[in-house]
């Protein structure tokens, strides 16, 4: 074999080698799509549990690991059935705390319509633990089924003012939203009530962040149906990005359902 022949099959060899793609260990996101610069983490004076369901959490984008990068003194607790799940089981078991769940029922209390003042339904001198299940509507109610601990909690939930965001995906009902929309939302019906400014906003950067992430994978899909078309400038990144393999895996949130 001669000198060409070698660099000409060692080249061949070098192009058949799968590409590994640099991955965020933070926001799980490959590097092209990487969030983590637009995080801006604040206290809402509320304590999520975000409950994910070990399928979103394969997945490349979910909105409840979104919203827990954003949310102080948050817990994220990947699961299905949490029965047993000894950190869930302490959150409950905690006595400093009021415990409930956003989850749609005939006994959930509305938030939206609610007559009676928050502040009486959940006094401020304890503190106050939401559940949020991340997942689509489905896994959501596998979950509330098989998980006894989060059955006996009280339930919430609120009629939302508008339909959900989150255009890469087509909702089941008008009224469903995505797990960070419906975290936003819930602490704007809170707000004051729990010591939270909502009149400040500053809760809004979860949405900012989530109408970046949608915006960034219309991009993607723009490109894959589209190829030759000039990328210009990505929605992600400050930087311009060539066409993903990966630009069709379409980002799906729990559907928070309500009554």
């Amino acid at each position: 074999m001669n000198v060409g022949e070698y660099l000409r099959k060692k080249r061949e060899r070098e192009e058949d080698q799968p590409v590994f793609r640099k991955m965020c260990v933070q926001c799980r996101q490959p590097e092209f799509s990487c969030f983590c610069e637009h995080i801006k983490s604040f206290d809402p004076k509320i304590e999520f549990a975000i409950l994910i369901h070990p399928l979103e959490a394969r997945r490349r984008v979910a909105t409840g690991r979104m919203a827990h990068l954003c949310l102080e003194n948050s817990h994220l607790i990947e699961g299905h059935n949490y029965t047993d799940d000894e950190r869930v089981n302490a959150l409950i078991a905690r006595e400093d705390a009021e415990k409930v769940i956003l989850y749609p029922g005939k006994s959930a209390v509305n938030l939206t319509q609610s007559q009676t003042d928050l502040s009486t339904l959940f006094p401020p001198t304890k503190k106050l633990i939401i559940f949020v299940i991340d997942g689509t509507w489905a896994t959501a109610r596998q979950t509330m089924n098989v998980s006894r601990n989060l059955k006996m909690l009280p339930k919430i939930c609120f009629t939302p003012a508008a339909p959900s965001q989150f255009r890469v995906r087509k909702q089941p009902q008008p009224e469903c939203h995505s797990t960070i929309e419906a975290i936003h939302h819930t602490i704007d019906l809170f707000g004051d009530s729990r010591g939270f400014k909502a009149s400040n906003h500053e809760h809004d950067h979860l949405l900012r962040l989530f109408g970046i992430m949608v915006e960034g994978q219309l991009e993607l899909i723009r490109k894959a149906s589209n190829p030759r078309r000039p990328s210009g400038k990505s929605t992600w990144r400050t930087k311009s990005r060539k066409k993903q393999s990966d630009a069709a895996h379409y980002p799906v949130g729990i559907q928070e359902k309500t009554d």
